[in-house]
């Protein structure tokens, strides 16, 4: 079994490099043969130039600082309030019912057309990034939230109920664990989408971050910047991924060893 799970990741892998190598080398004929405008297409080689311009003046860190902070924070905030609300989503239905169809509601809410609400009851200051970010994952999160602990084995909620356990105590020993892994994937989704409303987040009153970057080259069709730009935040968001990936293997390793039939 084990044998087979190293040979299956090693040509996940495999494929994986071949399809990046595939997109790069489309690129590369693209720019370096003429076919398309540098003004459309930048190279990649100026594309790196640009980020090691970036890099040694200190823009690029501090554009990448105030980004990290600003998606973190916002999803920070998503998870506080949505963890706790789907899990009493999933085990209460009165609550359900109560709450349910106005998220049902508002996630369907275009965060884009709640920027000028945003600006208008908050100004242009931190916060409003924050909220746009968390508007942006909320709803969603709650929902996912409710669905996976909603999928855990009732017999062994009604086991622990008839061994005399409270409702704390079958909340922390039962729904919990069998719902962390799970949770872990929810998580580790909607911080990728919180990476997704980073320039929604910027495009108003902002001085700084990747997001505004961006925005600020538009203006002047400095596309190696928008690229250089958008690589970032794909780069930081794949290594947010991977992080999340290794931290579901030390708090919940069980999960590892169940998907390996052990």
């Amino acid at each position: 079994m084990q044998k087979k799970l190293v040979k299956g990741l090693g040509t996940y892998r495999l494929l994986s490099l071949i399809c990046f190598c595939l997109i790069l080398l489309a690129w590369c004929f693209a720019s370096y043969s003429g076919s398309v405008s540098d003004i459309f297409l930048p190279t990649p080689t100026s594309v790196v130039a640009k980020i090691a311009s970036m890099a040694r003046d200190g823009t690029l860190w501090a554009n990448c600082r105030e980004s990290i902070s600003r998606v973190m924070i916002g999803w920070l905030w998503s998870v506080a309030a949505a963890v706790p609300m789907g899990m009493l989503m999933a085990n209460s239905r009165k609550f359900s019912a109560f709450v349910q169809p106005i998220i049902e509601f508002a996630r369907y809410l275009p965060v884009v057309a709640l920027v000028p609400l945003t600006l208008l009851y908050l100004g242009i200051g931190e916060n409003q990034k924050y909220t746009i970010i968390f508007l942006g994952t909320f709803f969603q999160l709650v929902l996912m939230v409710c669905d996976t602990v909603s999928g855990v084995d009732r017999n062994m909620i009604n086991a622990a109920r008839t061994l005399g356990a409270s409702r704390a105590q079958v909340y922390r020993a039962v729904i919990l664990p069998a719902s962390l892994p799970g949770l872990m994937d929810d998580l580790r989704l909607t911080v990728g989408w919180a990476w997704t409303y980073l320039v929604v987040a910027e495009m108003v009153a902002a001085s700084n971050g990747l997001g505004y970057m961006i925005l600020k080259s538009q203006r002047y069709l400095a596309t190696d910047t928008i690229f250089a730009g958008l690589i970032l935040i794909g780069l930081i968001g794949l290594i947010t991924d991977w992080l999340f990936r290794l931290l579901t293997r030390l708090v919940a390793p069980w999960y590892e060893r169940l998907a390996d039939g052990k």
